[in-house]
């Protein structure tokens, strides 16, 4: 993960992110709150997921719903692509 681009982004506690970089701004739910924070701590996804189930009622998809969610954040380029979460199907 490219943390210098997380590190820059302001991450109030109920979820509004800007991004000084660009001028964007972005609202995020609990969930999204939960991985945003975790990215900028520098948790593995793993974490991330470990974290969601337990804190949150999740649904099954979950795994496949945390890659998604990264891979939104990769497409805003607020995040480098990263690797799958390890042992998820």
């Amino acid at each position: 993960m490219d943390t210098l681009r997380l590190d820059m982004l302001a991450v109030s506690e109920t979820g509004f992110v800007f991004d000084p970089r660009t001028g964007h701004s972005y609202t995020v739910n609990a969930t999204g709150l939960t991985v945003l924070n975790d990215l900028k701590r520098g948790e593995p996804l793993s974490t991330s997921l470990r974290r969601l189930q337990s804190e949150f009622d999740c649904p099954q998809t979950v795994t496949e719903d945390l890659l998604a969610f990264v891979e939104a954040l990769h497409n805003y380029d607020l995040v480098d692509k990263t690797n799958p979460i390890e042992g998820a199907t």
